[in-house]
């Protein structure tokens, strides 16, 4: 079997759990046999770019004539038996769904946002959930508010793409989600039941150390990813063990100044994956606090495979990676309250230990490459077959 997998991957000066899920497939798919053909563009290109090419970026969400161009010839080349598409913005664009399928390939997509009907990809903004263009045409409130990165200019051309591309996504062959919650998204917006597919995603096995102390997060620091929520809670569960608190962001200038009022909480910086992985071992519970729909925190799927305990919000797939509905959850899941959030802190703080088993448990059950890429791979024989 031979596929195209295209992404276009995020700025490295912003590590993305994408980018490290789309790397990890590729790896475990050669492994096992597949022959992969990357077409990648990289979002670090943009700075690089000529005038006239920079220029052209205002479309490109829409179409990327040029890339365009360079898949159909790729395609030509490598005969592929089908493309699976990752992250398309703002290199790549949808049309690359039309480009195979012009030239008879199946398309897979692994849906890491719901870019699909939101301009920002959250369903948040002003610092609440929010569902204002939810299955409208036309973005409008998206662009009223300046929803893709605080531009009006480049929201309404997300906009348009996304209005120019509601009928594209509709074409894709199968789509790949990482939670039930995000196949009951994709039927909210019309997109057909027997095209989706649960499939989660996996990071490789760090194996599992002795248990460390304290808590760590690890994320970008804005405000989605509750930074502030998880220091109020913080003040109130006064758990007596340290939290350590790694990534960049907007609000790093609040952390710093966290840091240096209370000795229980250190700010690592953003750390190297190296660093990351010994940073996670170090500690004895991982706290995912997202107040948005996080689709799958790769954070929170890094620590279950350390064996690590976790406290995470009601948010996203944060209670899928915890497995809260199974009879041996990996952590504890809370609302989007300090009092709440910080009553769980506590609750792991005093025995993590068995949350811990239940987690590495859960990460080879659910979430290891052996189980998650025997699944990708029956997902695209059963499609092959299809089409055959």
């Amino acid at each position: 079997m031979k596929i195209i997998v295209a992404h276009n991957r995020y700025v490295s000066e912003r590590p993305s759990g994408e980018n490290v899920v789309v790397d990890n497939e590729i790896a475990g798919l050669r492994d096992a046999g597949v022959e992969v053909v990357p077409f990648m563009r990289s979002s670090d290109e943009i700075a690089s770019l000529p005038p006239h090419e920079k220029a052209k970026l205002a479309t490109s969400p829409i179409h990327a004539p040029g890339t365009q161009r360079r898949l159909a010839e790729l395609i030509e080349r490598e005969r592929p038996d089908l493309l699976h598409l990752h992250n398309p913005y703002p290199l790549l664009s949808p049309s690359v769904v039309r480009t195979a399928h012009r030239a008879g390939l199946p398309v897979v997509h692994t849906i890491h946002n719901v870019r699909h009907d939101c301009i920002n990809g959250l369903y948040f903004r002003d610092g609440r959930e929010c569902r204002d263009c939810h299955g409208k045409r036309w973005n409008g409130p998206g662009v009223l508010h300046a929803c893709y990165r605080g531009s009006r200019a480049q929201s309404a051309v997300m906009a348009v793409a996304l209005g120019a591309h509601r009928d594209t996504w509709r074409s894709v062959d199968r789509y790949l989600v990482p939670t039930d919650a995000m196949a009951a998204f994709l039927r909210s917006i019309d997109i057909p039941d027997e095209r989706i597919r649960l499939k989660p995603n996996t990071v490789t096995d760090p194996g599992v150390a002795p248990l460390g102390e304290g808590f760590l997060l690890v994320a970008r620091l804005s405000e989605e990813k509750g930074v502030q929520l998880l220091l109020d809670a913080w003040r109130e569960a006064r758990p007596g063990v340290p939290l350590r608190i790694a990534g960049d962001g907007p609000l790093r200038g609040l952390v710093e100044d966290a840091a240096a009022a209370n000795p229980e909480i250190e700010y690592l910086g953003q750390l190297e994956p190296a660093d990351r992985d010994a940073a996670i071992a170090a500690a004895a519970a991982v706290v995912v606090p997202s107040v948005c729909g996080d689709l799958l925190p790769t954070a929170g799927v890094e620590a279950i495979a350390a064996g690590r305990a976790l406290v995470v919000t009601d948010k996203g797939g944060s209670p899928f990676i915890v497995g809260e509905s199974t009879p041996a959850p990996a952590g504890v899941v809370a609302p989007t309250d300090p009092v709440a959030l910080a009553a769980a802190i506590n609750t792991v703080a005093k025995d993590p230990a068995p949350f811990a088993a239940n987690a590495r448990a859960r990460y080879e059950s659910v979430f290891s490459p052996d189980v998650t890429l025997r699944r990708q791979i029956e997902i695209y024989e059963e499609l092959l077959a299809e089409r055959r």
